[in-house]
């Protein structure tokens, strides 16, 4: 088994909502919480990374990693439009600070889907302001913690909005899998129960008009998430310029069946191409990739009869991260650094699996040249996976949340194995 470089990031990411649990002034806690909720259960304690992140670290530290991706929330840092929280801003360090005692390099991310309740009430993110607001917070988080940071991502899978709003358009049940975040398309719960529970929530709001980051998105709103990526990227900069400044996309390998070729360009269009020219400033970009897609000439066509399917309906396809680097790097030549990569399954073989071909394509990358800086598994635990709840186990560390018990998985050796931390 080849190791790589001790230069290359090897670690495994987590997002703040999904792991640290009692998330009590965001929007997401709040739609878990109505009658009639999307949410097949509430986030509740999570896994209690908030508490117990240390556990966590020494965990990733003793197998060998060094590299740890988590997000900051907003909703923490910021609870209401007018206060910031200095107890937060000191939780934060701790993590950081402890992530440098172990030897691993903290990766933040500024946006993890989940935003502060009141800012839905503002216009949420098909509103403009919202981008302004974006880079107030990312500011203040920069100027409080920005000499602990290496490496910032402003938001995560910038691009989910407009592959929700696809999905959105078309037969919800039976498109199940195709998009990378863990979705409850079931459409026969009482939906004016839901509405009127919104409402409540966010403040007396019209249901139609609330606007979270995993709402459907307009071209308008998608803008409005670019704006603030830039105006966060700038603000930042202008506090720290040392600090590698990029944003994450969530990223299909299209391959096209005969007659598909046209049909394949125009979706990595929608995913990628037209938000390269906003991103010409960043110093990288964070490749999101999970499986493949066939595509035909009148669009997506199911995987082939009898193919392997993970817990969220997805191909079997390690091979992918290597191919959608490969896309990336023709199409933006700076350096690129695979921010989730990974699998939904019960069966710990088989990510075993997943991950020895995901890194066998990540070193045939590095070996063509591309600046591969690091690959960041998704995720370091079993934790709340959107509206599917606790059921899809990607993690490298089992949890027994009873006892919030930790139980590392044979993978989380296997993936420290290829570190060199010498």
């Amino acid at each position: 088994m080849q190791k790589f470089d001790k230069h290359f990031l090897l670690g495994a990411s987590t997002a703040a909502h999904q792991v640290e649990g009692n998330n009590t002034n965001s929007d997401f806690w709040a739609m878990e919480q109505i009658p009639g909720s999307l949410f097949k259960e509430p986030s509740l304690d999570a896994v209690d990374h908030y508490n117990r992140f240390r556990e966590d670290i020494d965990l990733m530290a003793a197998a060998g990693l060094n590299a740890y991706r988590f997000s900051i929330e907003w909703a923490r840092i910021q609870p209401t439009k007018d206060s910031f929280d200095a107890k937060e801003i000191q939780h934060y360090r701790e993590m950081l600070e402890y992530c440098h005692q172990k030897g691993i390099k903290p990766i933040v991310t500024l946006h993890h889907f989940s935003s502060p309740k009141w800012l839905i009430t503002e216009g949420g993110w098909e509103a403009e302001s919202t981008a302004d607001l974006f880079a107030d917070y990312a500011r203040y988080v920069i100027i409080e913690l920005g000499d602990q940071m290496d490496y910032v991502c402003t938001i995560n899978e910038a691009n989910m909005g407009l592959q929700l709003t696809k999905i959105m358009h078309e037969m919800a049940a039976k498109m199940q899998g195709q998009v990378q975040v863990g979705i409850n398309t079931d459409i026969g719960k009482v939906m004016a129960e839901r509405m009127a529970g919104l409402s409540k929530v966010f403040g007396g709001l019209d249901p139609r008009k609330i606007s979270h980051f995993l709402s459907g998105r307009t071209p308008a709103g998608d803008l409005v998430i670019i704006h603030a990526h830039e105006k966060a990227r700038d603000a930042i900069k202008a506090v720290c310029p040392h600090l590698k400044v990029g944003i994450t996309l969530s990223l299909h390998d299209f391959q096209a069946l005969p007659g598909g070729e046209e049909r394949a360009h125009a979706e990595l269009d929608e995913e990628l191409l037209h938000y390269l020219p906003h991103l010409q400033k960043d110093d990288f970009i964070g490749v999101q990739n999970y499986s493949r897609k066939l595509v035909g000439p009148d669009g997506i066509v199911p995987p082939p009869e009898g193919t392997e399917l993970t817990q969220m309906n997805y191909e079997f396809y390690p091979q992918g991260i290597a191919n959608v680097i490969r896309t990336v790097a023709s199409h933006f030549h700076k350096p690129i650094l695979v921010t989730e990569n990974g699998i939904g399954t019960a069966d710990d073989s088989r990510r075993q699996v997943f991950i020895q071909e995901a890194l066998r394509g990540i070193q045939a990358c590095l070996d063509e040249g591309i600046p591969v800086k690091g690959y960041l598994h998704w995720t370091l635990m079993d934790n709340f996976e959107w509206m599917l709840g606790f059921e899809p186990t990607f993690g490298l560390i089992a949890v027994d949340r009873t006892t919030q018990r930790r139980y590392p998985k044979p993978s989380l050796q296997l993936l420290g194995s290829y570190c060199c931390r010498n």
